[in-house]
């Protein structure tokens, strides 16, 4: 059930669960009136008649229906109404609150919902319904997919994803009437993986915090207990000197002149978890268990408030983060700095206005206001302090759009998700916020997705950089820019985000599909052209289709990766032919000293005896020449044969013009020869007589050349039919993960 991430459950009266006398109502949820006037207090345009008709129409619809707590269910939607008018979000927001189980729990539709009130709050509710409709086997790709259409769907809205987090909010404040422990574990690493940073996404912290904070209770109990320990250790052995501090820092104050608030607040537990899991560093070497928040009037005063601080206690060097004039993408603002205070204690201090604190608070629900006589999300408020909604969730965005699985997608977002900011600049001043350890890749598909895949190389305050560096704050990127789209070699390594990683990813993808269709192409070639027919000429749509394939594309994508045959192409493009490509078709190995057979030349001088070259071993298809010395006849060598060179000066050799006859193109099989290093593994010789057979290639000979513990040099002597089939078998090789190196041996 949605209300559900699997909290909730419709439990009919009466039955074992809900027992037939079940115990009343534990919980005290919000009566109407009451709804109604927490919205009135803040939005004075509140049509109170469309709220009064939701709240009577959940829970006429979820009637009866009992929540693991005993609870009715209506209880639910109506506190995650609650909980968004803490918030001051408008009425559609709440009302798709009240609504935003009715469809999947319910018989109500959606077209029922857009009737009775309107299509906006329609397309809320079923928003947030499609999130939870998702049937997938895996715990884990079903986790990856709802990530992927939360994200779809916040970008279009984002009042979808703060339904959202309100519904899980609420869920997870009962938890603990769910009686499956592995249930409860699951939802719980759930919230802290994907709610709980989403919601610190948009900026919302004081969510993301209670979230975090009950999920963490559940998910990791002797974890939260160990650090409470050691907390409550430290407000026995610090505590008198916290108390010094504020009393210090409004003394400092009030006689400057500065009007301030002062609160100490200790880190939360799963905070405090997070960061030894990400920093790998001692409990005793946080600085911020501690924390004290200066509340001032205005961003001059932040500025004054910090250096009377500076005065007062030593700061702790490049602890110094200035959110106000660089704020975080979800629009975070403020002043930290840590220092040494009384006793040795290193605290972290947060100086912010007012303003700053709400926003760092509520995030993006802190721009919801009255404006030209109506209540709603101020975007243009929103997006003057740093907080555009839909440029918060860019890169989750293009992540999901970049295809490949579901698991592959998960990670990528979670990498984009927990993030600790380095700031760097593009040449034009812009600022670009990136995680801790980004390098220059990371910065490129930052400014723009096209700029990322065209990459070529980086210029780093000006001096040309390896794109291995990692960016520092203040650093001024440039981005040199290719012609080429394509995957950057070793970009697992040279990137930090999973936006960067996706891309790049996704180019990889397309860059071996590419690399398969040329290879299938070729092969698909060979094979007609061995039934004496002609790709150009051959129309392949219904072949492809007949093999279960959409296009001639997806055709040679599969015959490269080898999932069909090359054979198999052609006898479905040709009904009739036999799927035999070789012998049965007449063609009969090569004999090598009937050369006259197989070479032909107009400047062949009648008589002349013909032999080929050792040194380069010439098999139809490559290009040849004769050479002709005095004594010995012509000697038949690849033009490319490194012999050659020596010869060009020698006057007494004759240059003769040679070719191929029909005969060595059409009705031989010539023997190549190729060396490969593989990996030394179990089953690498298997798959590699397993490419060379399913390439139509006849294995004649194979020995092992020289083997180390990690490689081994396997030659082969292959059976092809000209030189363009050695190459498509050299290429088919190539595609192997196992294969480091293969080459055509000559002589």
């Amino acid at each position: 059930m949605a209300g559900g991430d699997g909290v909730a459950a419709q439990v009919p009266a009466g039955s074992d669960q809900a027992g037939a006398g079940a115990a009343p109502p534990r919980t005290r949820f919000l009566r109407q009136f009451e709804l109604v006037e927490r919205m009135r207090a803040y939005d004075p345009s509140l049509d109170e008649n469309l709220v009064n008709r939701a709240y009577v129409y959940a829970t006429a619809k979820h009637g009866s229906q009992k929540r693991h707590s005993g609870d009715p269910y209506f209880a639910h939607p109506i506190e995650v109404a609650g909980i968004l008018t803490e918030y001051r979000l408008d009425a559609a927001t709440i009302v798709a609150g009240l609504l935003h189980d009715t469809i999947e729990d319910t018989e109500a539709t959606r077209d029922e919902i857009e009737a009775k009130f309107g299509g906006e709050i329609a397309d809320l509710v079923e928003g947030v319904t499609k999130l939870s409709q998702l049937e997938i086997q895996s715990e884990e790709s079903k986790q990856a997919q709802n990530l992927q259409k939360f994200i779809l769907a916040m970008s279009r809205d984002v009042r979808v994803l703060i339904v959202k987090l309100a519904d899980r909010l609420h869920n997870m404040r009962t938890l603990a009437h769910v009686p499956n422990s592995a249930k409860r574990r699951r939802i719980a690493m759930e919230t802290l993986e994907i709610y709980g940073p989403l919601a610190r996404r948009i900026g919302m912290e004081k969510m993301a915090r209670e979230i975090e904070s009950l999920a963490f209770h559940e998910a990791f109990p002797d974890a939260e207990a160990a650090i409470n320990a050691r907390l409550e250790q430290l407000r026995i052995e610090k505590g008198a000197n916290v108390a010094i501090i504020i009393q210090t820092i409004m003394e400092v104050f009030e006689f400057a002149g500065i009007d301030a608030r002062v609160f100490g607040r200790e880190k939360q537990p799963y905070s405090i978890w997070r960061k030894l899991q990400r920093k790998s560093i001692e409990f005793s070497d946080l600085a911020d268990v501690y924390a004290f928040r200066v509340i001032v009037n205005n961003p001059d005063d932040c500025y004054r408030a910090l250096g009377l601080i500076h005065q007062t206690w030593r700061c702790v060097p490049d602890q110094l983060e200035d959110y106000i004039s660089n704020p975080k993408p979800n629009g975070y603002r403020s002043i930290h700095t840590v220092v040494i205070g009384p006793g040795n204690v290193r605290v972290e201090i947060q100086i912010r206005t007012e303003e700053m604190d709400q926003i760092a608070e509520n995030g993006v629900a802190a721009h919801w206001r009255y404006k030209n006589e109506s209540y709603g999300f101020d975007a243009e408020l929103a997006a003057s302090v740093g907080l555009d909604a839909r440029e918060a969730t860019r890169s989750l965005l293009e992540i999901a759009e970049h295809g490949g699985d579901a698991n592959e997608f998960l990670e990528h977002a979670k990498l984009e998700m927990y993030q600790d900011h380095v700031f760097a600049f593009t040449p034009k001043g812009a600022l670009i916020p990136l995680p801790q350890g980004a390098t220059p890749l990371d910065f490129a598909y930052a400014v723009h997705s096209s700029i990322g895949d065209r990459c070529a190389g980086v210029k780093i305050n000006g001096v040309e950089r390896p794109l291995r560096t990692v960016l520092r704050n203040g650093d001024v990127v440039e981005i040199i820019v290719g012609e080429k789209v394509g995957p950057v070699p070793g970009f697992e390594a040279l990137t930090k985000t999973g936006r960067a990683k996706s891309a790049q990813r996704r180019l990889q993808r397309q860059a071996k599909r590419d690399e398969f269709a040329k290879l299938g192409r070729d092969l698909v070639a060979h094979a007609l052209h061995r039934y004496g027919h002609d790709l150009a000429e051959t129309a392949l749509l219904h072949a492809a289709q007949h093999l279960g394939k959409e296009d001639e594309e997806e055709l040679f994508i599969a015959v490269g990766e080898g999932s069909i045959k090359a054979s198999a192409v052609a006898v479905a493009a040709f009904p009739g032919l036999e799927e035999k490509v070789r012998k049965d078709q007449g063609r009969k190995p090569m004999e090598r000293e009937k050369a006259k057979l197989y070479v032909k030349g107009g400047e062949l001088t009648p008589g002349v005896a013909l032999h080929f070259a050792e040194c380069c071993s010439p098999i139809p298809g490559d290009r040849i020449i004769g050479v002709q010395i005095q004594g010995k006849g012509v000697v038949v060598h690849t033009i490319d044969c490194e012999q050659l060179a020596p010869l060009e000066d020698d006057e007494s050799v004759t240059w003769v013009d040679l070719a191929w006859t029909p005969t060595a193109l059409h009705r031989t099989l010539a023997t190549g020869r190729l060396i490969a290093t593989v990996e030394n593994k179990r089953g690498v010789l298997a798959e590699l007589c397993r490419i060379i057979a399913e390439n139509e290639g006849d294995i004649l000979n194979l020995r092992l050349a020289k083997r180390t513990i990690d490689f081994f040099d396997m030659i082969f002597d292959i059976e092809v039919a000209d030189a363009k089939h050695l190459t498509n078998i050299l290429a088919a090789m190539r595609t192997s993960k196992s294969v480091k190196e293969v080459e055509r041996v000559k002589g």
